[in-house]
């Protein structure tokens, strides 16, 4: 089998970590083709100790400590960039909160060989039991079969990302494999011959819509980018970043999203979009922060 580095960047939860590098070992991580590059952030967290633990359980992974908190895209970048030095062939982006199946990599990088067009592919994920949006909503059994993300869907009317299936318990509605409208960052399988005529994911994203931004210009570059229903993993969601509506949610979510509507919206949807930005301000609050440092070009991370 060719090559293939799996890159997880890692800013909280070090039992996240630990359990999500566990299970990629369980599954099929002593393949001597396989490598793994852990991205350490700084959060306060104590990572001296994580870097220590890593390396004494798993001497064979590959650690990198940054001195600043580089956020998804250029973390992710940094890892990218070291698996391409190490000669991989595919790089799969896996989110730290994950845990995997077994065969996870094999079968995911199988899938994406099978077809020489295609360019990214993500699989079924499943939310970790516990961790549903509604979780009142589902008995013991359903638990751990309730759908994260069963392919990406875009509402370019809106500029509004949404999963396919989100929150459906899974009785295999979903497991045809198909083309998505973007694949999602929390587990997805990149080929080199991708990067190295598309380039890297836009650092200026920072955190959310790097990667839907990324599998448009796949696709504007001729690749298919898939959604793999023979292959899932389970998410924790946002364990990182705070829950969804978290301060850190709205700030990017909303700046970003003006970002990725701006650069590939039509004319009409890019005026509702200074219409909805207006509003924003006017919400006041993360929101007008994120709006005024959109149009003042203040990508990246959120400064203090």
């Amino acid at each position: 089998m060719s090559k293939t580095a799996v890159v997880l960047v890692h800013f909280k939860g070090t039992d996240e970590t630990l359990a999500c590098i566990k299970s990629l070992v369980i599954s099929d991580f002593k393949h001597p083709s396989f490598s793994l590059i852990v991205i350490i952030n700084p959060s306060g967290e104590d990572h001296g100790n994580l870097s220590k633990v890593l390396r004494r359980i798993y001497p064979q992974i590959i650690i990198i400590e940054n001195k600043i908190n580089t956020g998804f895209a250029l973390g992710n970048n940094i890892g990218i960039r070291k698996a391409l030095e190490l000669g991989s062939e595919q790089i799969i982006l896996l989110n730290n909160d994950t845990e995997v199946s077994d065969n996870f990599i094999h079968n995911l990088v199988e899938f994406g060989k099978s077809d020489k067009s295609i360019g990214l592919v993500s699989p079924k994920i499943y939310f970790v039991k516990g961790y549903e949006y509604h979780k009142e909503k589902y008995n013991d059994k359903e638990r751990g079969k309730v759908i994260w993300f069963g392919g990406g869907i875009i509402d370019w009317d809106n500029i509004y990302a949404s999963h396919r299936g989100v929150d459906e318990v899974d009785i295999d509605q979903y497991n045809q494999n198909s083309e998505t409208e973007f694949a999602t960052g929390c587990c997805l399988l990149i080929k080199r011959e991708v990067i190295e005529k598309v380039g890297f994911l836009n650092e200026k994203y920072f955190l959310y819509y790097e990667d839907i931004d990324y599998s448009i210009r796949v696709k504007k570059a001729g690749f298919k980018v898939m959604y793999y229903s023979g292959n899932n993993i389970w998410h924790k969601n946002a364990s990182s970043s705070g829950k969804p509506g978290s301060p850190v949610h709205i700030y990017y979510q909303t700046r970003n999203r003006l970002y990725f509507g701006f650069k590939y919206a039509s004319l009409r949807v890019k005026k509702s979009l200074l219409i909805d930005s207006i509003k924003l301000i006017r919400k006041g609050g993360l929101y007008k922060r994120a709006v005024i440092d959109y149009y003042l070009g203040r990508m990246g991370m959120m400064k203090e």
